[in-house]
């Protein structure tokens, strides 16, 4: 007979010391900013060649590499000699799902999540109690920390396209706007796949600014249209589709409900609302949705919804649900003009 192993308190303390834990985190950071795989990617190097290639102290950076390599992430082969494992491999700047940039040192982030209990508190967002200012209104005027923000979303974007371009029946929509679609980066890999498609990307002007660049290296800039502005501003109208990705989580009911009107009234009876958006499962399994939640709730005071929450929400601003996609990231939902 087999009997299984409980857990012990002391193994529940280990558990709960890793899941608490901000040094590994950090840790992580610092050498992606240092983009210190891509010198590992021909085979291992010693940590005096690595700290030589990333400008580094060699000690230190040995004693973080060596943290890393606990948690696999990195592998020291030999004395001093470390090299990629899969998990590092994810952090070159030249893997095709790279999250090189995905986790950039951004103090100001840092400084909002450490007054997170003003937000428990209040329901305000932390990063406003701390800096004054709207998380976007401050990237608008902080642009080392919003070339950080767009490599964030850049890494999400890599693997929505690989998720969601083949979940959707695209090429049934002539005409698509961007809503909120930062540097274009999705809306370019939309146009790439679907040649029939033209699109009009729209977001504040300091957003768009890198988005010609990104259009052109996708060889759609023919057919696609940039728009500086807000999406709170009277939106482009009658096109076939309209997609809002990552956008009305960021929002509260309440914030979200110009966004949503300004859609209904940009849209044709036919047109459709395509929504990609982190959504809460209920239960206590691990959901990501309700991760993205708090990142929402800290900085923004906005909220990832349930399904259902989405559904009541479109159907206050005049949507019916119409389908609902799932993909390896989180669903697609599609939703039309309500008739009658």
């Amino acid at each position: 007979m087999t009997t299984t192993r409980q857990p012990s308190l002391i193994d529940t303390i280990f558990r709960l010391q890793e899941l608490a834990d901000y040094i590994v985190p950090f840790g992580i950071r610092a050498v992606s900013e240092l983009h210190l795989a891509d010198h590992l990617t021909n085979g291992p190097r010693t940590i005096t060649d690595l700290a030589t290639a990333t400008n580094t102290h060699a000690p230190s950076l040995y004693r973080v590499l060596r943290a890393l390599a606990c948690k696999g992430i990195f592998t020291e082969t030999q004395p001093h000699t470390f090299a990629l494992t899969p998990l590092a491999d994810l952090l070159r700047t030249d893997h095709p799902l790279s999250l090189a940039d995905a986790y950039p040192l951004m103090a100001a982030n840092f400084h909002g999540w450490a007054e997170f209990r003003h937000t428990l508190r209040t329901g305000e967002s932390a990063f406003e109690h701390v800096h004054g200012m709207g998380y976007y209104e401050y990237l608008a005027t902080h642009p080392d920390d919003s070339t950080r923000y767009d490599g964030i979303q850049a890494a999400g974007t890599r693997l929505e396209l690989r998720a969601m371009l083949r979940a959707l029946d695209w090429p049934r929509f002539g005409s698509v706007v961007d809503v909120g679609g930062g540097d274009g980066a999705f809306l370019a890999g939309l146009l790439a796949r679907h040649t029939s498609i033209t699109g009009t990307l729209l977001d504040l002007p300091h957003v768009v600014a890198n988005a010609p660049a990104v259009l052109d290296r996708a060889g759609v800039t023919d057919r696609c249209t940039i728009l500086p502005g807000s999406f709170f501003d009277p939106l482009p109208a009658d096109a076939d589709a309209y997609i809002l990705k990552r956008v009305l989580y960021d929002w509260s009911d309440d914030r979200a409900a110009p966004l949503l009107t300004g859609l209904r009234t940009a849209m044709r009876p036919d047109s459709s609302l395509i929504l990609m958006d982190p959504v809460i499962e209920e239960g206590d399994a691990f959901d990501v949705g309700k991760i993205y939640d708090l990142l929402s709730l800290a900085m923004l005071a906005g909220k990832a919804r349930t399904e259902r929450e989405v559904g009541e929400l479109l159907a206050v601003h005049g949507f019916e649900v119409v389908q609902v996609v799932p993909t390896a990231m989180f669903p697609i939902i599609e939703a039309r003009p309500a008739r009658g």
